[in-house]
């Protein structure tokens, strides 16, 4: 059973439609790797997965449970559906330690202790555990970034989502993230990516999907797709990004 089913999902903003007749299964333990220009509703889809924004029709299943349904428990859902986006969120007023701390804490009942063993644990993962107590302003942007990794990993996810993470990064800063996400994608977590990072999405993607005016214009392994695309339109986004 796919881990992430999406079948026939439209979305629209007033007239806009932003996903048009959308489909896509995702099992256990892939990366997908969703690219395309701006506009193309990339970042929509992640936040339909997640439940942030209603669809107009078709249906989403996370886990065996139907993301639209009325009778879904969307906090309890998201508990398993970590996401981090392109700015960090991460809570200024506290510390490295509680902002990993408070999910687990508040959505869990987890004790402080235990919270705080697990946030050890996450921020080691990152490469941070030293930054246990520091404040995210005394953090640079790689930093706070794998912090906003650490903070959804504490919840033990079944699946991570992320938006462009690395598109406010400096090279040298991208290059840490992107390390992270290859630590993760080698414990075999189950990652939908939209990225421009094309090297990281034909080196560790299970598959690319590349996204053109709402659709899904191209689908297929990593490799072969980026190395020969099929149409006129992924060509030319290759060719813009990679030069």
């Amino acid at each position: 059973m796919p881990l992430v089913e999406i079948a026939s999902v439209t979305k629209r903003y007033g007239s806009l439609t932003v996903l048009d007749d959308v489909s896509l299964n995702v099992e256990p333990g892939e990366i997908i790797a969703v690219i395309g220009r701006s506009g193309s509703g990339k970042s929509t889809l992640l936040r339909c997965i997640n439940g942030l924004e209603p669809i107009q029709s078709g249906r989403i299943v996370v886990d065996g449970e139907s993301v639209g349904d009325k009778a879904t428990d969307l906090r309890r859902l998201r508990q398993r559906v970590g996401i981090v986006f392109q700015s960090y969120n991460l809570f200024p007023h506290l510390s490295v330690s509680r902002n990993i701390t408070l999910a687990p804490t508040i959505t869990k009942g987890m004790s402080e202790a235990a919270a705080r063993e697990i946030a050890r644990d996450v921020l080691q993962r990152v490469g941070l555990e030293d930054k246990i107590d520091a404040y995210p302003d005394q953090l640079s942007g790689g930093q706070q970034q794998r912090v906003a990794i650490a903070r959804s990993l504490a919840m033990q996810p079944k699946l991570m989502l992320f938006d462009e993470i690395t598109s406010a990064l400096d090279p040298e800063l991208t290059g840490e993230v992107l390390k992270v996400l290859e630590d993760m994608a080698r414990s075999g977590m189950t990652m939908i990516l939209v990225t421009h990072e094309i090297g990281f999405a034909r080196r560790f993607g299970s598959r690319v999907v590349f996204m053109h005016a709402g659709r899904i214009w191209e689908e297929g392994r990593a490799d072969t797709t980026l190395a020969a695309p099929r149409t006129a339109e992924l060509e030319t986004f290759l060719g813009a990004v990679l030069h």
